[in-house]
């Protein structure tokens, strides 16, 4: 189950820019999935009317947005509370800056993976808490506004256990917690009836106790909070009422001065049972947040205020500490996550040896020796070794260009950081470097620098007070976050990481490098916080993403691995880098060592356009012979893949232009592989051997009768490609329908010169149902074409070169030359067609064996199987081997095929107890459901599975095998 959302808004502070990023990045979620299986029809990024708004004004501001949105969908000209009497709102805050990464606690991308997810993508903890909120938390809610911060790291089981029955009021969501922890954090106390009686932020040690339940652990304040409908109303009603109409942009717009509100202080903490209107409206400092707060304990006092603690949920508020953020990334949570968590996530790291147990790697491209200890993060970065990143480092937004600098730099419990800066226009690049020890706001006397004093960093490197501060700054404003420590700009040259990483003191600074330094333009985290380009810095971050995901399609099909391409390639079309995944795809082809990876990368290329075409254009199944890439084709048939998917690549440009083009453009794809397929299985031809043997006389009837089969186990893995990629196992038995054996075929050499092909209603003695007469070789071309009148017995003839085609010699002089003669074959069968019980390949195999013996020829039954495996491959229906196996060889046997080329077939026989065959007939029924079923209908699909590695087919696979 999901919770079904009509409204998702994320709020974002006035002044950063953005906002139209932060949209797209929603509308991505959209696309990917991300917001449950039916998205909210509304998605919006709001901007805070003011810099200080507060959780409290940002929230009352996003419900006005979201009220008015839902109003005029509804049809009316004004907001009208009754849009919220059904709606379920979801709000996220994106609160506070943050010093490890410049899009905010939100778009802190974690050091995970989401197996399951229908489009690939990096995880960000915004991605963690919707996840959590969709799926877990607030499944089973009522109608309201769920309010949900993004300042922390939240794991919730499965099931939460919040019963909602008769649910009124506001409910705020808890995480037990250590009092320890709770010293630095908010906790409820609660009464025993679950309602909220007080929030204590940073209490004693006595207050935190009095919160304890029975196993000593404590509320802690997570951040989220559930309004039912009625209390949401009450709230949005406060937006038109001074001075809290100042928390909206109608405010803004209406020229009222600026308040800031708490969502916990000023809104919750009204309805919290131990407080009295006097004590919670003078708690209020400034007169006007006084006057916001009477208002508030007017219209919503009368609400209950309970609390759901949720057991076995863990709850880490992201602080500014970089040791805490480095823990938070490299330890793993609890399995109540519904993440996979993993020390390399979305990366390509070319010596994954060199990675430390309790290390973390996400989104980076790592070549050569890139050596990372326990203890140590990396986001967001392309390097190139030799590198050693030593214990308590964070490295993050380092592009190729850096790698030079840190080479023989050795870093050890260092924050270094890549950023994307505006100022006004100019768009450039700004390093910072830090201590994971530095605090931020101490003042210089009691802090430290790159986790030395600061009286230490001047002594090594020559940096005086008077570089980073103003005469006027007052000694207690002197701290790292107001340094101006980070050149941004040159007069005379061009600025890069050594020009931070010399701060590190490591050796003699040479003078040049101080002065170098002076004279550029600096700035200090302070000045730099609102020049950070949100836009330009989620951009590269994706261009990386694509760049390591097209590494990765390398790996997986060079390696053959069974990881699915296909969450990336519809994560490559939704977020507009399908070329480049394309042309990674046609390279992949073009340059692969053999047919097998040539072909999955053709099958990928025709996923990547059927995501192109985004569930329009038609069918994916359907005809693929268009006589504009015939050349392409002929191509690959010849052996000329680099050639052929280069044709194909040209072709396909003039089919991308709408989703009927694509579909089809992709149909041909699968022909382009299937092609390939065909040149695989081809290889088991070595394993066909026949003999010459006494030519039949004239009019001299060969027969060959067969059983149907019944696969026991294992079904399809005998299915090209799967059964020499993965290896195939059936189990199948032959029976009897009606007693007797329902498929047939005949063969006698006769004096025309010609090829009669009659097809017989049941039985050897039925009536003629149809009949054909080849005398030409041109009446044999359309042989490929399994729909074509006697396709498969025309195939028949050439695949046991009976017949040479194509040839310069006519068909009358083949037959004359070689057999004094032509040929008549009937063919029979008492089973319906489409009827699943083998009765194509069973057909082939009792035609070809007549067919050789009436020639003048013998094969074995190994090389019957084999040779029908050759005759469907000419034939295009694409078969696996099973079917043969079970007509062709009596009673119960197992079939195997090795994940190898060339394919080969071999048969065992199973022996059963005394008794068991009559049991088994006994309890054998055969009924005829009147539905047909083409195989190669459903073989395109299963193909089309196998190829895209989706995990269900590769489990199947495994387990039908095994």
């Amino acid at each position: 189950m999901a919770a079904e959302w009509s409204a998702v808004l994320l709020t974002c502070r006035r002044g950063h820019g953005g906002v139209s990023a932060l949209q797209r990045e929603l509308e991505v979620r959209r696309l990917r999935g991300g917001l449950g299986p039916r998205p909210p029809a509304l998605l919006l990024a709001v901007e805070d009317p003011w810099a200080r708004l507060g959780s409290g004004g940002a929230t009352l501001n996003a419900l006005l947005v979201a009220a008015e949105h839902l109003s005029a969908r509804a049809g009316c000209t004004v907001v009208t509370a009754d849009v919220l009497r059904d709606a379920r709102i979801l709000i996220l805050h994106m609160g506070r800056d943050f010093s490890f990464d410049d899009c905010g606690r939100a778009f802190t991308c974690l050091p995970a993976e989401e197996p399951g997810a229908p489009a690939e993508a990096l995880v960000c903890n915004l991605d963690s808490l919707l996840g959590t909120m969709t799926h877990r938390l607030c499944v089973g809610s009522p109608p309201g506004v769920w309010v949900c911060s993004t300042d922390m790291l939240l794991t919730v089981p499965s099931t939460p256990g919040i019963s909602w029955d008769g649910f009124q009021g506001v409910q705020v969501i808890a995480v037990p917690g250590s009092p320890a922890y709770a010293r630095n954090h908010g906790v409820y106390l609660s009464n025993e009836q679950g309602l909220v009686q007080d929030i204590i932020y940073k209490g004693t040690e006595a207050q935190i106790q009095q919160c304890a339940g029975p196993d000593g652990t404590v509320p802690l304040v997570c951040g989220i909070v559930f309004f039912s409908s009625d209390a949401a109303e009450q709230l949005l009603a406060t937006h038109v009422i001074p001075p809290l109409d100042a928390c909206t942009y109608m405010g803004l717009d209406s020229g009222a001065p600026p308040i800031q509100l708490s969502l916990f202080f000023d809104i919750v903490l009204c309805m919290a049972g131990g407080m009295t209107e006097e004590g919670f409206v003078k708690g209020g400092g400034d007169g006007s947040v006084r006057s916001a707060r009477s208002v508030l304990w007017t219209a919503l006092r009368g609400f209950p205020l309970s609390m759901a603690c949720i057991p076995n949920a863990s709850y880490d508020y992201m602080t500014s500490s970089a040791s805490d953020h480095i823990r938070s990334l490299t330890l793993l949570p609890r399995s109540a996550s519904h993440l996979h968590f993993c020390k390399t996530a979305h990366s390509h790291v070319d010596q994954p040896c060199l990675l430390e147990d309790g290390s973390s790697v996400t989104n980076c491209l790592l070549e050569g020796a890139v050596q990372l200890a326990a203890g140590s993060v990396i986001q967001h970065c392309h390097l190139q070794g030799p590198l050693v990143i030593g214990p308590g480092c964070l490295l993050s937004g380092l592009d190729v260009g850096s790698s030079a600098a840190l080479r023989g730099c050795p870093l050890r419990d260092i924050v270094l950081q890549g950023h994307h800066v505006r100022l006004r226009d100019l768009p450039c690049r700004v390093f910072t470097l830090t201590g994971r020890l530095d605090d931020w706001q101490s003042p210089v006397e009691k802090a430290t620098y790159l986790n030395m004093p600061w009286a230490e960093f001047f002594q090594r490197t020559g940096v005086r007070e008077g570089d980073l501060w103003d005469a006027e700054t007052p000694p207690t404003s002197r701290c790292l976050f107001s340094a101006r420590l980070f050149p941004v700009l040159h007069a005379r040259e061009a600025l890069g990481l050594e020009d931070v990483l010399w701060l590190l003191g490591l050796a003699t600074v040479p003078s040049e490098q101080l002065v170098r330094w002076r004279t550029a333009w600096r700035m200090s985290w302070q000045e730099l916080l609102p020049c950070l380009d949100t836009e330009a810095e989620l951009g590269a971050r994706q261009a990386l993403f694509f760049l390591q995901g097209q590494h990765k399609v390398w790996r997986v099909l060079l390696e053959r691995q069974d990881s699915s391409l296909l969450p990336l390639a519809r994560s490559a079309v939704h977020e507009g880098y399908h070329k480049a995944m394309l042309d990674t795809l046609d390279e992949v082809a073009s340059t692969a060592s053999d047919a097998g990876i040539a072909a999955r990368a053709l099958a990928c290329i025709a996923e990547v356009l059927g995501c192109m075409a985004q569930g329009e254009g038609g069918l994916r199944s359907g005809p693929a012979a268009n006589r504009e890439w015939a050349s392409a084709f002929g191509r690959l048939e010849s052996g000329d893949i680099a050639g052929g998917v280069q044709e194909l690549a040209a072709e396909r440009q003039k089919w991308m232009s709408r989703p009927a083009l694509l579909v089809r453009a992709a149909r041909h794809y699968e022909g382009a592989e299937q092609i390939l397929v065909r040149q695989a299985v081809m290889s088991s031809c070595q394993f066909i051997t026949v003999e010459q043997v006494e030519l039949p006389p004239l009019e001299h009837w060969v027969q060959a009768v067969c059983p149907a089969r019944l696969d026991l186990s294992g079904g399809w893995s005998d299915t090209p490609p799967i059964s020499y990629e993965h290896g195939g196992a059936v189990v199948d038995v032959a029976v009897l329908v009606d007693g007797c054996r329902p498929v047939g075929a005949r063969v006698r050499r006769i004096a025309q010169p010609e090829l009669r092909l009659l097809s017989l209603s049941g039985t050897p003695q039925g009536e003629v149902v149809a009949e054909l007469v080849c005398r030409e070789l041109e009446h044999l071309q359309d042989y490929c074409q399994p729909h074509a009148p006697g396709a498969l017995l025309k195939a028949a003839f050439i695949c046991t070169q009976v017949v040479q085609f194509p040839s310069q010699r006519p068909l009358r002089a083949q037959l004359m030359e070689n057999f004094g003669g032509g040929f008549e074959v009937h063919t029979w069968s008492k089973l319906p067609h489409g009827s699943g019980l083998g009765t194509s390949s069973i057909l082939a195999g009792a035609v070809m064996a007549s067919l050789y013996r009436a020639a003048g020829k013998a094969a074995s039954t190994e090389s019957l199987i084999h040779a029908v495996l050759h005759l469907e491959q000419r034939l295009t229906t694409g078969g696996g081997w099973q079917d043969q196996v079970g007509g062709l060889i009596p009673g119960i046997k197992i079939g195997r095929s090795k994940a190898q080329l060339p394919l080969r077939v071999e048969v065992e026989q199973i022996s059963v107890p005394d008794g068991f065959t009559q049991t088994l007939n006994d309890h054998l029924l055969l009924v005829y459901t009147g539905k047909t079923r083409l195989a190669r209908n459903l073989l395109q699909d299963v193909v089309r599975n196998w190829y895209a590695r989706l995990p269900s087919i590769v489990q199947n696979a495994d387990a039908l095998v095994t």
